[in-house]
C-alpha cells in the first residue's frame, strides 16, 4: 500500500474527505463525512473558507498537471498547499525530476512560492510508508488532543521519518507544542515547519 500524499484529492466542494484509523491520509483534519461538513470545517481553519476552496483547487490542479506529465512523479511527489505556498514533499528518481515538478508546479495559476523538499532516491517500502502512516496517524491525535492548539489549521506529512508540518499557528508557544508532539513519537528523524504564525504574520 503506497502512503497517500496530504492533498492527493479533489476540490472539497465536490468530495468527501475520510480518515480512518491508521490509514488516515496525512494532511487530513479529524473525519469528516460529507461535502457539506467539509465545507464546514474548511470554514473554520484561520485561512478563511475561500482561501481554503482556492488551495486545495490548486492541489488537484497540480496533481493533475503532474500525472499528465509523468505517473511516476505524480506517484512519488505529495504537495501540502496553503494561502497558495505549495510544499513539495516526496522521493523523485532522478535530480531533473525535482525541476519538472517545481516547474509544473508553477503553471498552476494562483501560487505565489513554490518549496522544493524533495529527496532524490529509491520509493518508500511497504514498511517505510506503515511507518509514517503511523507516526503521521499518532501526532495527529496528539495535538487534536492537545486543548492548546488548534488541531485543525495543521497539515501533516511524513517522509522517511522526517515530519512536515504546514499550516497556522495561533503563536510561536502553540507551535513548539506541536514541534514537541512531534519530537515525542517514535520513529520520529526530524521536523521540518513550514508553518506560518499567526501573531508574527499580523504584526
Amino acid at each position: 500500500m503506497r502512503h497517500l500524499p496530504a492533498t492527493r484529492y479533489f476540490p472539497v466542494l465536490f468530495v468527501s474527505v475520510v480518515c480512518v484509523s491508521a490509514f488516515c491520509v496525512s494532511g487530513c483534519v479529524p473525519l469528516v463525512v460529507g461535502a457539506g461538513a467539509t465545507g464546514a470545517v474548511v470554514a473554520a481553519q484561520d485561512r478563511g473558507f475561500e482561501q481554503g476552496v482556492n488551495d486545495n483547487e490548486i492541489a488537484f490542479e497540480i496533481n493533475r498537471k503532474l500525472a499528465e506529465k509523468d505517473a511516476d512523479l505524480f506517484r512519488r511527489v505529495s504537495t501540502q498547499v496553503n494561502k497558495g505556498r505549495v510544499v513539495l514533499i516526496g522521493t523523485v528518481a532522478k535530480p531533473e525530476d525535482r525541476i519538472t515538478a517545481t516547474k509544473t508546479v508553477w503553471t498552476v495559476g494562483g501560487v505565489k512560492e513554490v518549496v522544493d523538499q524533495l529527496q532524490v532516491g529509491k520509493p518508500l517500502s511497504f514498511s517505510e510508508s506503515t511507518a509514517d502512516t503511523v507516526i503521521t496517524t499518532k501526532l495527529r491525535a496528539a495535538i487534536t488532543g492537545d486543548g492548546n492548539i488548534s488541531s485543525i489549521n495543521y497539515s501533516i506529512e511524513t517522509l522517511r521519518g522526517t515530519v512536515y508540518l504546514m499550516g497556522i499557528a495561533q503563536d510561536k508557544a502553540e507551535l513548539d507544542r506541536v514541534i514537541s508532539h512531534a519530537r515525542g513519537i517514535s520513529g520520529v528523524r526530524n521536523v521540518v515547519s513550514n508553518v506560518e504564525v499567526k501573531s508574527a504574520a499580523t504584526q
